[in-house]
């Protein structure tokens, strides 16, 4: 088989068990090598895209959607645009996620269930390095849904936040402090907290100041309320 053949994979996730056994299948699987691995979407950036004016050849990267230090939506956005000869395979815990198609709107070559099967592992990078697409009816019907147009298919501001997350975000940018929130939401304050901390994280967001600024700007907390 020549090096034509070879799908090169590189594989995006920051969790270092299921990063470094995914690269161990794969490149147990015949006319498969992987190219390279990132544990974060900076270092993704610096792997795919890099300084350089020949950056690495890859045909497919597997994708998480949650890099901790960015969204995986949009390096898949960022990496659609500037090296649309590559394919991106999601990997998420949940495949009716928003995120999920969000992530297909952005260029996604289709998507893949952390608990898949070696065999469908196997199936699905063959089949997103030979062009297809590859979606569950779920998530086919929420992007046709956003193709067709109509309210069912607007866009969800901030995909890589959990739809509880984000409503704790649109209270936060209401106005609301977390005792107010804990009491709208029928959770403990304690809840809250966590919440508006992975928020802050997930967004890269250095307080809740700067959180609302970003907030409102997506049209989430209604019109601005004084200070």
């Amino acid at each position: 088989m020549t090096d034509e053949e070879v799908i090169r994979v590189a594989v995006v996730d920051d969790h270092p068990v299921f990063r470094m056994g995914m690269t161990a299948l794969l490149t147990s699987l015949p006319a498969i090598t992987v190219v390279g691995q990132a544990d974060s979407a900076a270092n993704a950036r610096e792997l795919l895209l890099g300084p350089s004016a020949e950056p690495m050849p890859v045909d497919v990267v597997l994708m998480d959607l949650d890099l901790g230090d960015g969204s995986g939506v949009d390096l898949t956005r960022e990496l659609t645009r500037l090296r649309p000869e590559v394919r991106i395979l999601v990997v998420t815990m949940h495949e009716d996620d928003d995120a999920v198609v969000a992530s297909v709107r952005a260029g996604a070559r289709g998507f893949l269930v952390k608990s898949a099967t070696p065999d469908a592992v196997e199936r699905a990078v063959r089949a997103v390095a030979a062009g297809e697409l590859i979606l569950s009816p779920a998530v086919a019907e929420k992007a046709m849904a956003y193709v067709l147009g109509g309210q069912r298919s607007a866009r969800v501001p901030f995909p890589q936040l959990t739809a509880r997350e984000r409503e704790v975000l649109d209270l936060v940018a209401g106005g609301l402090d977390n005792t107010a929130i804990a009491a709208r939401l029928s959770l403990s304050p304690k809840t809250v907290r966590n919440s508006v901390a992975t928020v802050l994280a997930k967004l890269s967001l250095r307080d809740r100041s700067a959180a609302i600024v970003r907030a409102r700007a997506e049209g989430l907390g209604g019109p601005a309320s004084p200070e």
